[in-house]
C-alpha cells in the first residue's frame, strides 16, 4: 500500500484495476445517452447525391450572367421522384431543397428571384453555384464519423442514423455501488433525533455515476460496525465497483480503512490533494472499491478528479466526445486564493466569461462540509503544491460542466 501519493499516482494504481468492459448492441432508438463501444463508419455518401439547398431553380450559370433572362422550364426535381431531365443551354428545372440536380447544371436561382409565364421563368436575381449540396461534401462512404467512446447525443444519432446504421453497438453499462457509512446518517425526509445528520453523499455520487455512464446501485447507509459494513460490502461485490462514503481518516471509526487493511487489499491510502485527501482505493474480493471522505465537498471533488477520470480511461470513453464532467480551462484570478503546502488544491472558484476572458473568484467559505460551496461555484482551481494564485494572474483550472 502506497501512502500520500499524487493525483496522477492515484489514477495510475486505480487503473490497475480497471472496470471490466463489456457490450450490447441496441437498436438505434434505444441508443440515445449511451457510448459507443465501437466506431461507426458511414454505408453512405452524404450527400448521396449533387442536390439543391433551395426551392428555385436549376440553371447554368452562364445563361444567367445577367438578371432578366429567360429560360425555358423542362421538368421539375422533386425529393423521391423519378430523375429530373438534362438542361442545356436555354433550359430551367424547377427544383425542390433536397432534390436532385439535373444533368448539365451547375446553379440554383432561388425561387423568390423568379418570375413563371407559362412554361418560361425569368431570372432576376443571381444563379449561385453555392446552392449546390455536392455529393459526398460530408460524408463518404467508409468515413469514420463516429468514434469509439463517443456519448450517444441526439445528434449523434442522427447521424448514425445518417449514415445507415439501425443498429449500435455500445458499453454495456458498469454497475457502481454507493454505500455511506456513519451512525449519525438518516435519509432526508424523515425526522432527525439529537446528533443526526441527513445522509445526502450517495444521492450526489449517484447522480455523477450516472452522468458517467454508468448504472448506480445506491444501498442505504451503513451504521459503524464492522461485521454490519463486512456483510453489506459482500452484498456489493457482484457489482463491477463500490464507492463508499466516509470511514476512510485515521479516527477510532474510520471502519472502511480498518476492514479494507485488515480484510481487503489496498492500493493506495490518503493524497496529496485539498480538499479530499482521506481517500483510498483497493479492491474487496476482487471488486475494484473506492473509499471516498464523508464530507460532502471532498467525496464530489474526489470523483471529479479521480473517478470519473478512472471510469472514462477504464472504458475508453473518447476524450472529447465521451462523457465527462469537467473541462480544463484557464482563468484569470479576480482575487488571491491561497494554496496548500505540498498539496495540489482544488479551490472551488466560480468562473464568468467577461470581455472574452474567462475570469474567476471566489464566493462562499471554503470548508469541506459546505456542499452549499459546491452549488455556488462552478469550478476548481488546479494550485501546484506549495503555490499560491494572486489577483490578475492565470492559472489552471477545471470547469464543472
Amino acid at each position: 500500500m502506497e501512502k500520500g501519493v499524487t493525483l496522477d499516482r492515484a489514477l495510475d494504481l486505480s487503473l490497475h484495476s480497471p472496470l471490466s468492459k463489456r457490450t450490447e448492441t441496441l437498436l438505434l432508438e434505444a441508443g440515445r445517452g449511451r457510448i459507443l463501444a465501437k466506431s461507426l463508419t458511414s454505408k453512405v455518401d452524404d450527400p448521396r447525391f449533387d442536390n439543391s439547398a433551395m426551392d428555385g431553380f436549376a440553371v447554368m450559370a452562364s445563361d444567367c450572367v445577367n438578371s432578366g433572362a429567360e429560360l425555358t422550364i423542362v421538368g421539375t426535381s422533386q425529393t423521391g421522384g423519378q430523375l429530373p431531365p438534362r438542361i442545356i443551354s436555354g433550359e430551367a428545372c424547377r427544383i425542390m431543397t433536397g432534390a436532385p440536380l439535373p444533368e448539365g447544371a451547375d446553379a440554383i436561382a432561388m425561387v423568390e428571384e423568379t418570375e413563371v409565364d407559362g412554361d418560361k421563368v425569368t431570372i432576376n436575381g443571381p444563379a449561385r453555384t453555392g446552392y449546390i449540396r455536392k455529393r459526398a461534401e460530408n460524408l463518404s462512404i467508409g468515413q469514420e464519423a463516429l468514434p469509439a467512446g463517443t456519448h450517444l447525443s441526439s445528434a449523434s444519432i442522427a447521424l448514425a442514423g445518417t449514415m445507415g446504421h439501425g443498429e449500435v453497438e455500445v458499453i454495456k453499462k458498469p454497475r457502481i455501488a454507493i454505500l455511506s457509512t456513519g451512525d449519525e446518517l438518516v435519509q432526508p425526509g424523515t425526522e432527525l433525533e439529537p446528533g443526526q445528520i441527513y445522509e445526502s453523499n450517495s444521492h450526489a455520487l449517484a447522480s455523477l455515476v450516472e452522468s458517467m455512464g454508468c448504472e448506480a446501485v445506491r444501498h442505504e447507509s451503513a451504521n459503524d460496525s464492522m461485521d454490519e459494513l463486512r456483510t453489506t460490502l459482500d452484498s456489493l461485490s457482484d457489482c463491477d465497483a463500490i464507492l463508499t462514503s466516509g470511514g476512510v481518516s485515521m479516527g477510532e471509526w474510520d471502519l472502511v480503512r480498518k476492514i479494507m487493511e485488515e480484510e481487503g487489499n489496498i492500493s493506495f491510502w490518503r493524497m496529496k490533494l485539498r480538499p479530499g485527501g482521506p481517500p483510498l482505493f483497493g479492491t474487496w474480493k476482487g471488486t475494484p472499491l473506492f473509499g471516498l471522505p464523508g464530507n460532502p465537498v471532498s467525496s464530489l471533488v474526489v470523483f471529479h478528479v479521480l473517478v470519473a477520470p478512472w471510469i472514462s480511461q477504464s472504458l475508453g470513453y473518447h476524450s472529447e466526445m465521451g462523457p465527462r464532467l469537467s473541462q480544463r480551462v484557464s482563468v484569470k484570478l479576480e482575487e488571491d486564493i491561497s494554496g496548500a503546502p505540498g498539496k495540489l488544491c482544488l479551490r472551488r472558484i466560480r468562473i464568468r466569461s467577461e470581455n472574452g476572458q474567462l475570469l474567476a473568484t471566489t464566493h462562499t467559505h471554503q470548508g469541506s462540509g459546505n456542499m452549499h460551496s459546491m452549488v455556488a461555484h462552478n469550478g476548481l482551481t488546479l494550485l501546484p503544491p506549495d503555490t499560491d494564485g494572486k489577483a490578475g494572474e492565470v492559472i489552471d483550472a477545471i470547469w464543472i460542466i
